[in-house]
């Protein structure tokens, strides 16, 4: 059985078959849907990267930003973020919040509190005084739902938005109020809150802090991710409790979201950001790992500077972070004709942590070696829910009638199927330019 080496690939060919072995690499891979995030700004302005891949830009608002004036939702804003976001390679991530703890009295728009919605005040920690709507009031209810309704009618399924992050309650949209003396909005409130985010986003990956017991239980179910906003927290708050040993191992068990990871995303964001870890002197390898276990698919820094010798640690969490997917073997018929089917076995192992969450299709594409002509056949194997570990998919395509008779190169790519172009690198060797892998030939012959 003749076997051979080319261009980074492995074959083997009898009769009637040709098996390809892609070489692995080890590459940081800048993939959509996972990874490194920035934090309000994109990926071709932040410096702080230093090289590093960024798909996901991430950003918050508050609701006055948003609808300064009632019914006037600055949909200029999202627009602009969003061209941006393609524009620097990345997919937007966002959350709306309704309190906050800065100079602001409030950070709901006025005109809500004008309108007769009820309220709060509240100081967190001494600080300046600040005021909440009662979620639990209807006016909140019609213009805060209608809010997120128009959001998601103007963007759910929009290719460039990557996440929502379901905000809206407690300090800066995290579910909580701790340090005010003020309790969340009734259970039924915060169900319907999660609710309105679900039915406005149905096509959008969703994520919500774990803060909130009931609440992310009741999302998960919802098919939503979790968030959890101080990874690295190993006693920045008290000697005697941190997040990392005393509240997200506990509350993931609470509610539930030991396997949400299977369906929806899992993100983490910095506690203060890197650079505490390192002046504390936390093992930034257990912090990462920790992540990992968690099976985490997006981490925000805040897009602070990298400390000094991390590195290394960076680009191996990098390297697991979500999925990374590895076409360990190809095989094919050697020759076919035109119009007949082409069976192609392939075998596939996402070395990540976490599967895609997406419905990218494994495609095909033949080039004639002459004239250069090319076809592309996708197929309807999907690699949304992949699960680490491999994958075997066995395809059958039927070849183009009008196929002209010769020596036709093989590539494959995952494909976005609303374009059919290449949408994620896989760590094989061998990528072209253009984004396909070829990986093989076959022979179409005349009938």
């Amino acid at each position: 059985m003749p076997s051979g080496l080319i261009s980074g690939w492995w074959f083997l060919t009898d009769r009637d078959k040709v098996k390809v072995f892609p070489e692995e690499i080890d590459e940081l891979l800048a993939n959509p849907d996972m990874g490194w995030q920035t934090f309000h700004r994109f990926a071709d302005e932040d410096e702080n990267l230093e090289g590093l891949p960024s798909t996901s830009a991430y950003f918050r608002f508050y609701w006055s930003e948003i609808e300064p004036v009632e019914g006037k939702i600055d949909f200029a804003k999202f627009d602009y973020l969003l061209a941006r976001a393609r524009e620097a390679g990345q997919k937007l991530a966002f959350r709306i919040m309704c309190a906050g703890t800065g100079s602001e009295y409030m950070y709901v728009p006025r005109w809500l509190k004008d309108k007769g919605c009820r309220g709060f005040e509240y100081r967190r920690r001494g600080g300046p005084k600040h005021w909440i709507p009662d979620m639990d009031d209807p006016i909140f209810q019609e213009a805060h739902f209608r809010l997120i309704e128009e959001l998601g009618k103007r963007y759910d399924g929009h290719p460039d938005l990557g996440l929502v992050d379901i905000g809206s309650v407690g300090l800066w949209g995290e579910w909580h109020m701790s340090g005010t003396g003020l309790s969340l909005p009734s259970l039924e409130t915060r169900l319907a809150i999660i609710d309105v985010y679900c039915e406005a986003f149905p096509n959008t990956p969703k994520v919500m802090n774990i803060d909130d017991e009931e609440g992310m239980r009741y999302a998960i179910r919802k098919g939503c991710g979790w968030r959890a906003d101080c990874l690295g927290d190993l006693g920045g708050f008290s000697k005697s409790w941190n997040h990392m040993e005393h509240f997200y191992p506990q509350q993931v068990r609470k509610t539930g979201a030991e396997e949400a990871w299977k369906k929806a995303p899992v993100a983490f964001e910095s506690c203060w950001d890197m650079r505490k870890w390192k002046q504390e002197g936390w093992d930034i390898h257990y912090i990462f790992e920790y992540a990992l276990k968690y099976h985490v698919s997006y981490f925000n820094n805040k897009s602070a500077p990298i400390p000094e010798g991390t590195r290394d640690e960076i680009e191996y969490f990098l390297r697991r972070i979500g999925y990374r997917l590895v076409l360990r073997e190809l095989e094919h018929d050697k020759a076919v004709l035109p119009g007949s089917p082409l069976l192609i076995h392939t075998v596939w192992e996402n070395v990540g942590v976490a599967p895609p969450y997406r419905d990218y299709l494994i495609a095909f594409r033949l080039k004639n070696t002459e004239s250069g002509e090319k076809f592309t056949l996708t197929s309807q194997a999907s690699v949304k829910g992949w699960l680490p570990g491999k994958t075997e998919v066995t395809t059958w395509l039927k070849l183009p009638e009008s196929l002209q008779p010769g020596l036709y190169e093989l590539a494959v790519a995952i494909v976005d199927p609303a374009t059919e172009t290449p949408a994620i690198r896989l760590a094989i060797a061998g990528r072209a330019k253009d984004g396909w892998y070829p990986l093989s030939q076959i022979k179409v012959g005349g009938k």
